[in-house]
């Protein structure tokens, strides 16, 4: 098969790969990529019409990608809202991402979501737009004002953002609650890149997060 032709073909199974993609960041890339291999190979062959059109989704893509990387932080975009743990709608998340829920924390494998969500003493779901992107949950722990994370779950499609900060962050809904200290669960699934990207940090064998004292915790 002749290079020109290989390579081709490797745009148009990169292209079609991109388009499975569930993380929104990852098929954005992958798509720049695929367009930017098509680019070169139509324009080999004189293709002029394929060669405009592949330079502007390009363009598309890159504008989306700074979007994305711009806004991944903003708490106009993201909120993390508080919701009880007896809701219908907390329940309906945790039922629909069960099995996914499972894979990523094999302790909570197989608990019925009325069960889970009766773990914790509080409920977060961060939202973008009328988008649903994350749950959080936890309970009180050893102190009046110590929180234990139950589970911090991110949906597929923003699992290469951190949405839990907007939870996390000294100015968010533990503020409300006089927290100073947010303890990650022994079986929590983040990984450790993630909790230092949220600001926990390794004591005594825990992985704390402190939070300023407020007003109504001091």
């Amino acid at each position: 098969m002749p290079w020109l032709e290989t390579i081709g073909w490797a745009g148009s199974a990169l292209l079609v790969l991109s388009l499975v993609q569930t993380r929104v960041m990852r098929l954005r890339v992958l798509n720049t990529v695929a367009c930017g291999v098509l680019i070169g190979y139509n324009a080999a062959l004189g293709v002029w019409p394929m060669v405009a059109m592949n330079v502007v989704l390009v363009l598309i893509n890159v504008w989306a990608i700074a979007r994305l990387l711009r806004e991944r932080h903003d708490d106009r975009v993201y909120d993390a809202v508080p919701i009880g743990t007896h809701e219908p709608f907390l329940h309906h998340l945790l039922a629909r991402h069960a099995e996914d829920i499972g894979r990523f924390n094999p302790d909570l494998a197989g608990t019925e979501p009325a069960r889970l969500a009766g773990t914790a003493d509080h409920a977060f779901v961060v939202t973008t737009a009328d988008e649903a992107v994350g749950v959080v949950l936890t309970r009180d722990g050893a102190g009046p004002d110590e929180q234990l994370v139950v589970l911090d779950y991110v949906l597929p499609a923003y699992r290469d953002f951190t949405p839990g900060e907007f939870v996390f962050r000294h100015d968010g809904p533990f503020r409300a609650l006089g927290t100073r200290t947010v303890v990650a669960s022994p079986g929590m699934a983040a990984s450790e890149r993630y909790l230092r990207a949220v600001g926990f940090t390794e004591r005594d064998g825990r992985r704390v997060l402190d939070l300023p004292a407020t007003p109504s915790a001091a």
